[in-house]
């Protein structure tokens, strides 16, 4: 229980790897403020699941791909628990298509909500943790998506890729302040965002030819997340922690 005492706030939280953050960051004792575009069963869920494990939990509907929604969410989080010491950045939002028939529009959305999302909020918490002069812990979730430029993703790729420079950039700005700022790399996740574009049993039919046999859970995300906001990793910042059971090396394990 090594983050008690912990203020967290993770974006899209309801489902998937922000579900599997909040869950593993309230699993390592931290407060957590659930925050998706609006509540439903599954916000519901997931914060019955944290009071479980004996941490308080608040809900902040608001739209992370703007400014104003930004800065409603983080004004209304801290009025919730009086501080914020924890960003997890995981706006989520694709759209895949072939490069020469991607819709423009798309590309903007996709690219907003990766890029442009990540930027406000994480500037808003970075203020919020200066003004207190406090350390705090800022963690983005990118994807392998910024390693290996995946067909049919250019605008999730071209998004991720400048996330991970963006993260790297304030990490450096924010080292006379003490605050960690890093980034992770999911490979490919077993969540319902696959589920628009793969069937269950395509799913469960490619796991065993993974490099590591399965998918990998939104929990393997979270403990990541947990890690990189606990004081165990109070040496760590400005770098990228892969965790994708080996799948960017596919190719590379057939041989030259």
């Amino acid at each position: 229980m090594n983050l008690l005492g912990k203020i967290a706030l993770v974006t899209g939280s309801a489902q998937g790897i922000g579900r599997g953050c909040a869950l593993e960051l309230a699993r390592a004792g931290a407060d957590v403020v659930v925050n998706d575009l609006r509540s439903g069963p599954e916000v519901d869920s997931l914060v019955d699941e944290i009071v479980g494990l004996g941490r308080r939990a608040a809900v902040i509907e608001g739209d992370v791909f703007s400014r104003a929604g930004c800065e409603g969410v983080v004004g209304r989080a801290i009025d919730a628990f009086g501080q914020l010491d924890i960003l997890v950045s995981n706006p989520a939002h694709n759209r895949r298509a072939d490069f020469l028939d991607y819709d423009p529009d798309d590309f903007e959305r996709v690219v907003a909500a990766t890029l442009s999302g990540g930027f406000h909020m994480s500037q808003l918490i970075a203020r919020h943790l200066v003004g207190r002069k406090s350390p705090g812990k800022i963690v983005f979730i990118s994807s392998i998506h910024d390693l290996v430029p995946y067909a049919k993703s250019v605008a999730y790729n071209a998004g991720k890729a400048g996330l991970k420079h963006m993260a790297f950039t304030i990490a450096a700005e924010l080292l006379p302040h003490r605050i960690n700022v890093n980034l992770i790399q999911p490979g490919w996740i077993d969540t319902p965002g696959e589920l628009a574009f793969f069937s269950r049993e395509a799913l469960d039919a490619a796991a065993p030819e993974l490099p590591w046999g399965r998918l990998g859970q939104p929990s393997d995300i979270g403990k990541a997340a947990a890690f990189l906001a606990s004081d165990d990793a109070d040496y760590i910042t400005g770098t990228a922690l892969l965790v994708d059971g080996g799948l960017w090396m596919n190719d590379a394990r057939k041989g030259g």
